[in-house]
C-alpha cells in the first residue's frame, strides 16, 4: 500500500470521525423527539410519535421564552449592526497609529466573560435608576431592555468584525469619482458605499441574532423577573426535561440549516456573477440572467423536502399511536412479570437450600452460630444469665458491709426499744 493511499485513507477516516463527533450528538437528539418514550432516550424505542412537538407548542413558560427570545433577538440587530457599521467605518478613517489602539479597544468586550458584562450591565442601570429616583416598573430595571443592552456591548464587536473583512475589499476610488462628481457624502454612502455593504449587513444581522437567540452568560443575569428561551431550557435540565426539548431542536437545527443553504448557495450564486461579469462583460450578464431548470438548488431542496414529508405521512396513514402505547405497555408488564417471578424462584430456591442444610445438620448450624457470640464477647451464651442471677443475689450483702450494715432488721428493733425506754 502506497503513502499516498494510506495518507488518504487516514485524512478520510479523521474527517468521518470529526464529523461524527459534530454531528452525532444533533442527530441522536433529533431522533430521540419522535420516540413516545416520556425522557428522551434512543434505546429502547417505544413509539415512533410527533406528540411532544404538541407538548413544546402547549408549554406556555417555553413559549413565553421563545417570544422574548424573539424580541430580543431582533432589538439586539436593529442596535448591533448600526453600531458595528459605525465602528468599521470610522476604523477605515483613522490614520495607522491610532488604527491598532481602537481596534483593540472595540474587540475587547468579545474577550471580557459574559458573566462579568452581564453582572456589570444590571448593577449600573441599578445605580442610573437609583440617581434618577426611578421606580421599578421603569425602562432601568426591565428585564429585556437590560439584557438588549448588555447583549449589545459584545455583539457589536462581532457585527464590527464583518464590516472589517467587507471594507477591505472595497475600493476607495470610487468613492472619489463621486465626490469629484458633485455627489455629497450623504449620497456616496447610500449610493456607493451602502449597496457594497448589503451582503455584510445580512451576515451581520444574522450572526447577531443567533448570538442574542443562545445567549446564556450575560442573559441570566440581566433578564431579572423575565425569562428567555435558554433560561428555561436551563431550568428544564435542572429540574428534569421531557423529548419537548428534543423536538425544538428539531425545528432549530432545521431552520438554521435552511438558512445557511440559502446564503450558501445566494453567496456562491452572486460571486460567480462577480467573476463572469469581470471576464466577459455584460454580455455575461445578459446571458446568467436567463434561467435554466434545477440551476438554482433551493426550489430542488424545497420540492425534495416536501416529497419526503409527504410521503412519510402517507405511509403512516394506518399507523395508531396509542395502539401501539398499548402495546408497549402489555410488552413491559408482561417483562415485569417475569422478572417478577424469576426473582421469587430464585428466593424460594436459596430458602430450600438453607433449610435443607439446617436440617441435614444440626452440629454445623450450631457451630457456625457460636462464632457470632464469640463475635460480641459471648454476651448472648445461657451461662450468663446464671451468672446475672447469682450475682443479684449477692449485692444486699455487699450493701450491707458498704454501708455498715445500717440498714439490718436487727438495727430497727433497737432504736424502737430506745425510743420508748
Amino acid at each position: 500500500m502506497s503513502s499516498a493511499k494510506i495518507l488518504r485513507l487516514t485524512t478520510s477516516f479523521y474527517i468521518i470521525l470529526f464529523f461524527a463527533y459534530l454531528f452525532g450528538p444533533l442527530i441522536v437528539m433529533s431522533i430521540t423527539a419522535f420516540n413516545s418514550a416520556a425522557f428522551p432516550r434512543l434505546s429502547p424505542w417505544d413509539c415512533f410519535s410527533t406528540e411532544w412537538f404538541g407538548v413544546l407548542v402547549n408549554d406556555s413558560r417555553m413559549m413565553d421564552g421563545f417570544k422574548n427570545s424573539l424580541i430580543i433577538g431582533f432589538a439586539v440587530v436593529l442596535v448591533s449592526v448600526p453600531i458595528g457599521l459605525a465602528g468599521a467605518l470610522m476604523l477605515s478613517q483613522l490614520s495607522n497609529r491610532v488604527r491598532p489602539v481602537f481596534y483593540t479597544l472595540t474587540i475587547s468586550t468579545i474577550l471580557v466573560p459574559g458573566v462579568v458584562l452581564g453582572i456589570s450591565t444590571l448593577i449600573f442601570w441599578d445605580r442610573m435608576g437609583m440617581m434618577f429616583n426611578a421606580g421599578y416598573e421603569s425602562f432601568f430595571y426591565d428585564g429585556i431592555v437590560l439584557t438588549v443592552i448588555g447583549q449589545s456591548t459584545f455583539i457589536s464587536a462581532y457585527t464590527m468584525l464583518v464590516f472589517i473583512s467587507r471594507l477591505q475589499r472595497f475600493d476607495p476610488v470610487l468613492e472619489e469619482a463621486a465626490l469629484d462628481l458633485g455627489a455629497t457624502n450623504i449620497q456616496t454612502f447610500r449610493k456607493i458605499l451602502l449597496p457594497f455593504l448589503k451582503p455584510a449587513i445580512g451576515s451581520a444581522a444574522v450572526l447577531a441574532f443567533l448570538a442574542s437567540f443562545e445567549n446564556y452568560n450575560t442573559t441570566v443575569f440581566t433578564i431579572v423577573s423575565e425569562s428567555t428561551l435558554t433560561t428555561v431550557l436551563a431550568s428544564k435540565v435542572r429540574y428534569g426535561i421531557n423529548p419537548s426539548i428534543s423536538a425544538l431542536a428539531v425545528i432549530i437545527i432545521g431552520l438554521t440549516l435552511t438558512v445557511a443553504f440559502i446564503h450558501e448557495v445566494l453567496k456562491r450564486k452572486e460571486q460567480a456573477r462577480e467573476i463572469a461579469l469581470k471576464k466577459e462583460g455584460q454580455s455575461v450578464k445578459e446571458k446568467s440572467t436567463v434561467r435554466k431548470p434545477f440551476r438554482n438548488p433551493v426550489p430542488v431542496m424545497v420540492l425534495l423536502i416536501f416529497v419526503v414529508g409527504l410521503g412519510t405521512a402517507w405511509m403512516a396513514r394506518g399507523y395508531d399511536v396509542q395502539q401501539c402505547k398499548i402495546e408497549v405497555f402489555e410488552e413491559k408488564r408482561k417483562h415485569q412479570e417475569e422478572l417478577s417471578k424469576k426473582r421469587r424462584a430464585e428466593m424460594q430456591k436459596k430458602l430450600n437450600t438453607q433449610k435443607s442444610t439446617s436440617s441435614s445438620d444440626p452440629v454445623e448450624s450450631t457451630k457456625k452460630a457460636a462464632p457470632g457470640t464469640i463475635q460480641y464477647g459471648n454476651i448472648f451464651a445461657p451461662t450468663n444469665l446464671e451468672g446475672q442471677v447469682e450475682s443479684n443475689e449477692t449485692e444486699p450483702e455487699i450493701q450491707k458491709n458498704q454501708y455498715q450494715n445500717i440498714f439490718a432488721p436487727t438495727n430497727l428493733e433497737g432504736q424502737v426499744k430506745s425510743e420508748n425506754e
